[in-house]
C-alpha cells in the first residue's frame, strides 16, 4: 500500500469544527481524507452519498463540540454512532485499523468505550471521563507533550521515545479520570499511556502547562492494542513549523511537531 492508498473518514456531525483541519493533516503525509458525516454511514443520506466504514483505512474523530456537548463531552455523538454502527466500529478496531480522537474526538472514544478499553474492545459503558478543568476554564494555550509511550502505539511509531513536542491545547473538559484507584498504574503496565504534558524543561508539569489537573499528567492514551489514540492537544494544528506558537523565534524545519504523529500512522500502514 502507498500513502495515496490510505483512505481517511474523518467523522461529524452538527458540532464539529475541526475537520478541516484534520483531513488536512492527513492529506499532507499523502493519504486521501474525506469528510463524512454520521448519516452518511447510517444509510440517512441519498444514495450515492452513502458510505460504508470498512471502504476506509483509519477513522478520525476531530475536536469540537459535537451535539453542543449536551450531557456530556461526546456522549450524544458517541450514542448515535453505539447505537447505529457500533458493531461496524468494533469490527474495524478488532481489524486493527488506526482510530484517532483528538480534543472532543477523545472524549467521544471515552464514552464509546473504546478507551480505556482494558476488558475489550469496547466497553458497554464508560470506564474512565474527561472531567472538567481544575481552572474551572477553557484552557486554549501551547502545551508541551513527552512521548511517554514503549512502542505499542502505531501513532507514535515514527517518534522518539521520550521525544518532547510542542502541540496546543484547547479544552474545557481535559481531566482523565477513573472510578477505579488503580487506574493510572494499570494504564502503565498496559504501555497504554502515550503523551504526558511536560514543562518547556522536561520537568513535571504544573499548570498552566498541565492545562487541565490529569492525574500523572496524562494528554492521550491508547487502547491496549495500541491502534486506538485519543489525546487532549490538537497535533492537526501545528503541522507546520509557522502555526507554531513561538515560530518567529524558532523557525526550525518546515514540519511542525503534530506532523510525526499522522506520518507515523501511515508510514506504519504503508510498511504492510
Amino acid at each position: 500500500m502507498k500513502p495515496e492508498d490510505v483512505k481517511v473518514c474523518v467523522i461529524r456531525i452538527e458540532g464539529t469544527n475541526c475537520e478541516d483541519e484534520m483531513a488536512g493533516a492527513f492529506e499532507m503525509v499523502g493519504a486521501k481524507a474525506e469528510k463524512v458525516h454520521l448519516k452518511q454511514l447510517l444509510g440517512q443520506a441519498p444514495a450515492d452519498m452513502r458510505r460504508s466504514l470498512e471502504d476506509y483505512d483509519i477513522l478520525a474523530f476531530p475536536g469540537g463540540f459535537s451535539a453542543g456537548d449536551y450531557v456530556r463531552a461526546g456522549a450524544i455523538f458517541a450514542a448515535r454512532i453505539k447505537a447505529g454502527i457500533g458493531s461496524d466500529l468494533k469490527r474495524f478496531i478488532e481489524e486493527g485499523k488506526p482510530v484517532l480522537g483528538v480534543c472532543n474526538g477523545f472524549q467521544i472514544l471515552v464514552e464509546l468505550g473504546l478507551l480505556p478499553a482494558m476488558e475489550g474492545t469496547m466497553s458497554e459503558v464508560p470506564t474512565a471521563a474527561l472531567y472538567n478543568n481544575d481552572s474551572g476554564r477553557f484552557e486554549c494555550r501551547p502545551t508541551v507533550l513527552r512521548n511517554d509511550n514503549r512502542g505499542k502505539c502505531i501513532f507514535t511509531s515514527g517518534i522518539k521515545s521520550k521525544q518532547m513536542l510542542s502541540i496546543p491545547s484547547a479544552h474545557a473538559e481535559g481531566k482523565l479520570m477513573s472510578m477505579d484507584p488503580d487506574f493510572v498504574q494499570k494504564l502503565e503496565d498496559n504501555d497504554q499511556i502515550v503523551f504526558r504534558y511536560v514543562c518547556p524543561d522536561g520537568s513535571d508539569a504544573v499548570y498552566p502547562w498541565n492545562p487541565n489537573g490529569s492525574p500523572s499528567d496524562i494528554a492521550g492514551i491508547c487502547n491496549p492494542a495500541g491502534n486506538v489514540l485519543g489525546m487532549m492537544p490538537h497535533p492537526e494544528r501545528v503541522m507546520t513549523r509557522y502555526t507554531h506558537a513561538d515560530w518567529t523565534r524558532n523557525p526550525g524545519p518546515a514540519e511542525g511537531d503534530g506532523y510525526r504523529i499522522f506520518s507515523s500512522v501511515i508510514e506504519s500502514l504503508t510498511r504492510n
